[in-house]
């Protein structure tokens, strides 16, 4: 019994240093460590069983596959911003769209062809709103808002061809390996993709904010304190200048809209099919073919055959071969810092499983009812993804212990898992540490802090909803 109550140790240490921090990566691999030498307490002893584990989840195959995906997919990406897909989508966005309602619906029309990481997201549309921020009666803070609304809380909600999709099936696997629960890692995240009350709440106000807000605030920015005004008419000058507010629309790019839609309409397509055709061949048909356990063979064979032709186009279009292999590599390596993490996440679920974690956790919380497991989780996760600014490092900590409790609560898996997921979501979309906060805030030229500030209020309105539905669901389902 005492070497189980030490196995909540790690997490605990995790949390604890994440949050003082604001550093998820070294956090994680603290917990890392402790775990190995709480299972091999001797000098070296440690260190090793800390390598065994990181390296036990870097050899998982479908850990491979995720990382491919993500290295492949960044890749993608760099050839995308170098062939001047992304400066050329902005430049014809901004000279056909006139007015709020067409440069809105451009915004959540675009989301359906740019939902595949929230960094891509942004760097695609918030460039178009800068340019167009003097004919759009709003603030610059109301209209960051409505971007990344149709950032994370509508991508977490995509099943298909996102970044996410395979870490967010994988973290659901290594909790149900933990717990030694049967099922599928993938489905269970389509089952739960209804539950997400908090990114699908989020994107009803962004709607709203979109199609029926006044605002009367006419490009009037209240973040700025006396001691910036003097800069304020500079920057307004500037405000609709969008070339340069990013690197991905550099002026020295070229201005080509279709080397965007063609890679990006392709590991789409290329996806579906594939799925259906892995569905196929395990005997289903119809709509189930495309539900299988397959899906992340399909996203990765897709991403791949998508860089193959469009590597093959750009060099028959005058793009030195060499110079797209330099971009593949850059681009990919963009994607390091998240393989890292999902190296530390994996290598502290290796060791929470060699300590019995899970046991330790259904065991001393079996007192909990399970109608308000989903609540709990819900307002624990939104607490630590604001502090830490990470919805990955949130779903890699939390998603264990949530299953745990789950399992041993009785309660409803999906539920769970979609409260988890959406309080993830909360502090990428709130947190003045998270990434897509910071890129918003640098495009449109906004104070990051504040900016954080002006969408806490939305954000908390809708985690209280969230909340609610977390309490009272399970009274009806059950």
């Amino acid at each position: 019994m005492h070497m189980n109550w030490l196995s909540v140790i790690p997490f605990i240490i995790v949390v604890i240093a994440a949050i003082s921090t604001k550093q998820v990566i070294p956090s994680l691999f603290f917990g890392v460590v402790v775990a190995g030498y709480l299972v091999q307490p001797e000098v070296l002893g440690g260190m090793t069983k800390a390598l065994e584990f990181v390296i036990g989840g870097l050899t998982d195959e479908a850990n491979l596959k995720i990382i491919i995906f993500l290295y492949a997919f960044a890749a993608l990406i760099g050839l995308i911003r170098i062939s001047g897909g992304i400066k050329g989508f902005v430049q014809a966005a901004t000279e056909r769209i006139e007015g709020k309602k067409g440069a809105f619906t451009l915004t959540w029309i675009s989301a359906l062809g740019t939902f595949s990481a929230p960094s891509f997201r942004i760097v695609t549309i918030a460039p178009v709103m800068k340019a167009m921020i003097k004919k759009i009666p709003m603030s610059k803070q109301e209209l960051g808002f409505v971007i990344e609304t149709t950032a994370s809380p509508f991508i977490v909600l995509i099943p298909i061809a996102t970044a996410f999709v395979g870490y967010m099936s994988s973290v659901i696997e290594l909790s149900l390996d933990q717990t030694k629960l049967e099922g599928d890692g993938y489905t269970l995240f389509l089952q739960s993709i209804p539950f997400n009350f908090f990114a699908i709440a989020m994107l009803l106000i962004g709607f709203y904010l979109s199609f029926f807000h006044s605002s009367k605030k006419q490009a009037v920015e209240a973040e700025n304190t006396p001691e910036e005004d003097a800069k304020k008419e500079q920057e307004d000058d500037d405000d609709d200048q969008w070339e340069d507010c990013h690197p991905s629309v550099a002026k020295d790019l070229p201005s080509k809209p279709w080397n965007l839609i063609l890679p990006l309409a392709s590991v789409i397509l290329l996806t579906f099919v594939l799925m259906y055709v892995f569905g196929i061949k395990e005997g289903k048909e119809g709509w189930q073919a495309l539900i299988n356990s397959r899906v992340l063979d399909a996203m990765v064979i897709a991403v791949v055959l998508s860089i193959v032709w469009f590597v093959i186009f750009l060099k028959i279009t005058s793009h030195p071969l060499r110079k797209q292999m330099n971009e593949l590599v850059t681009g990919g390596n963009e994607m390091m810092s998240v393989i890292l993490l999902l190296a530390m996440v994996w290598g502290l679920s290796k060791g929470s499983e060699a300590l019995n974690f899970a046991d330790t956790i259904s065991e001393s919380l079996k007192w909990i009812p399970a109608s308000f497991v989903a609540v709990l989780v819900f307002i624990i996760g939104c607490s630590l993804s604001y502090f830490i600014g990470s919805s990955w490092g949130t779903w890699g900590i939390l998603m264990p212990v949530g299953v745990s409790i789950a399992s041993v609560s009785g309660s409803s898996l999906p539920i769970v898992i979609g409260a988890v997921f959406a309080s993830g979501t909360f502090g990428a979309f709130s947190s003045p540490l998270s990434d897509n906060n910071n890129t918003t805030a640098g495009i449109l030229n906004l104070n990051a802090v504040r900016y954080a500030k002006f969408k806490l209020k939305p954000a908390l309105i809708s985690a209280g909803v969230a909340a609610v539905l977390y309490l009272v669901l399970p009274f009806f389902l059950s």
